[in-house]
């Protein structure tokens, strides 16, 4: 009896054993895993916009870029056209497009301007305007511009339409302002940052982001905020606008 004791005693001690061993190499794999993650690189911005030209852009459904838009100061700098015709537009758009990113930029609108940043731009000839698909960050004058008149949500810095920034810090007509916008489907957040201050936090990609639009101008536009790869856009508003310094890191 005692014999058939210590054999089972010593066959657990013999389990628990590898047990361990086999615990403590799964850990150091862990571990080995952690060190190689922690040593990659971090993620390095692309330049979009570097003051030079407009490689990488294009006006949107169109082929390269038109003479509203010109090079001033590292700046590209829209001018809208004394006579247009009907239906005209010349929003820019990247050639690239991308999912989950940081993207930062400067702008500076004009006095009583509106522009805006989008991004999720799907460009197909079937829809003639960037903005029946992407999403807008408003670019406003919020002092002249009547739409800051029609609500918060419509003010510069606001997720168009949808979400109002909690506060207006926007510089005065004339001066640069810093955006950051950043767009994680992973995670299903997206988030403004207007010089410096997080204004606006939002759902992508899910069913809050639905029932959002839903209770927008958008709610019955088929294609609105349905692409989670597209390009970004830089709007066409028929007012005086530019834009500096823009540069996107991949998430």
């Amino acid at each position: 009896m005692k014999n058939i004791v210590l054999i089972v005693f010593m066959a657990v001690v013999a389990f628990g054993c590898k047990d361990k061993a086999e615990k403590t190499q799964k850990e150091m794999e862990s571990e080995r895993v952690a060190e190689a993650e922690a040593e990659k690189p971090p993620k390095e911005w692309t330049v979009l916009f570097d003051g030079s030209s407009f490689d990488g852009w294009k006006e949107y459904n169109k082929e390269g870029v038109s003479d509203n838009w010109k090079l001033e100061d590292g700046a590209m700098v829209f001018y809208p056209p004394t006579e247009r015709e009907e239906g005209a537009a010349f929003n820019l758009v990247t050639e690239k497009e991308y999912t989950d990113f940081i993207l930062s930029l400067e702008w500076k609108i004009s006095e009583g301007g509106n522009s805006g940043v989008f991004w999720g731009v799907n460009e197909t000839p079937e829809l003639s305007e960037a903005y029946q698909t992407g999403p807008e960050v408003q670019v406003l004058d919020n002092e002249k511009h009547p739409d800051a008149k029609n609500g918060t949500t419509h003010q510069a810095g606001s997720l168009y339409d949808m979400i109002a920034p909690s506060a207006d810090v926007t510089k005065p007509v004339g001066e640069w302002n810093t955006m950051v916008i950043t767009i994680n489907h992973k995670e299903q957040k997206g988030s403004i940052s207007l010089n410096g201050t997080d204004v606006v936090d939002f759902p992508v990609g899910n069913e809050m982001w639905n029932v959002m639009v839903s209770k927008s101008k958008f709610a019955d536009w088929d294609h609105f905020g349905k692409f989670t790869t597209g390009k970004i856009g830089l709007q066409d508003h028929g007012n005086m606008v530019s834009f500096r310094d823009i540069k996107i890191k991949e998430l």
